[in-house]
């Protein structure tokens, strides 16, 4: 990994297009020695997945979540959800309401969509055929790091206030495999033999409380059934998954998703910030909340190099 100075630009070999802010090298080579020190065996990756994994811009097009591009195929609740997104989603930005009550509301508004989706009918085949329509692909070199991951054994959590059914089909239409290692913490939800949703199974997962609580939360989610983890992670709880995983490296777009790994007793932790637009206006601040800061919705290439450097 190329630094110059402790505030330092680099563009890395794989994709040199990718533009990277380190914004204090000494402390990013004192985690990185910390972490070889211990070997992978000890890592874990944590991740967010929209605009994290998959891209903020797409063909001069904002990339959808995995919320957005969900068509129900009912234009009547189709347009229900966009009026909550358009109610709640400047209530989730302001800074002026107390947290306590911000999270009530996005309970509120997650319970809401969760509920027109089950009331207004929803088949698994609108799931694939929404993700084939939609506007979303991973960034360049996701599917190279989560081979290498794989083959190392190191669990990788993508934590979601989506819906883990939508992040699967994503997954299996974009990358065309699965992951033995991959385990999802987000809302999944549950459909009869005939493919219609019948509810959604546990507690809400929203975007303030996304973190390790989420893991308790949803475990019942993920230890079985999903067609995303299998070998030794299949029927496995999640904490025994992460046993022994004291060093972490965090993936996220949002000064929010820091906060993923608050429930870890983590030795030590590599964050690396997706800044994908506004740069002027918030890059020192990332650059002091994350150890690596990627502009403008670059690729997976420091992550990659940042892993194998770890190895």
């Amino acid at each position: 990994m190329q630094q110059q100075s402790n505030a330092s630009v680099a563009k890395f070999p794989a994709m040199d297009a990718t533009e990277v802010i380190i914004g204090n090298s000494r402390e990013l080579e004192r985690k990185k020695n910390m972490i070889r020190c211990s070997g992978l065996s000890r890592l874990q990756v944590i991740a967010d997945f929209d605009m994290t994994l998959t891209k903020s811009w797409i063909n001069g097009r904002r990339g959808q979540s995995s919320h957005s591009l969900l068509s129900q195929g009912n234009p009547e609740y189709d347009l229900k959800r966009k009026q909550l997104f358009e109610y709640y989603y400047p209530l989730e930005i302001c800074p002026t309401i107390p947290i306590d009550e911000k999270t009530r509301l996005m309970e509120e508004w997650w319970e809401k969509t969760h509920g027109l989706l089950v009331d207004g009918g929803l088949n698994q085949t609108a799931i694939a055929k929404s993700v084939a329509n939609a506007t979303v692909e991973f960034r360049d070199g996701v599917r190279e790091l989560f081979e290498f991951l794989e083959e190392e054994g190191v669990p990788v959590l993508i934590f979601s206030a989506g819906l883990a059914d939508i992040i699967e089909e994503v997954m299996y239409q974009k990358l065309h495999r699965t992951f033995r290692n991959i385990r999802i913490v987000s809302n999944r939800m549950e459909f009869n033999d005939d493919g219609n949703l019948v509810r959604f199974i546990g507690k809400t997962i929203h975007v303030l409380n996304k973190n390790e609580r989420a893991i308790e939360m949803a475990d019942s989610l993920h230890n079985q059934d999903s067609h995303l983890t299998g070998g030794n992670l299949h029927n496995v709880n999640s904490a025994a998954i992460l046993q022994g995983r004291t060093n972490m490296l965090l993936l996220g777009d949002h000064l929010g998703d820091l906060g993923m790994s608050d429930g870890f007793e983590y030795e030590t932790r590599v964050s690396i910030g997706f800044l994908n637009e506004n740069v002027d206006e918030w890059l020192e601040t990332y650059k002091q909340a994350f150890d690596i800061v990627v502009l403008n919705d670059g690729s997976m290439s420091c992550a990659i190099e940042l892993v194998h450097q770890l190895k």
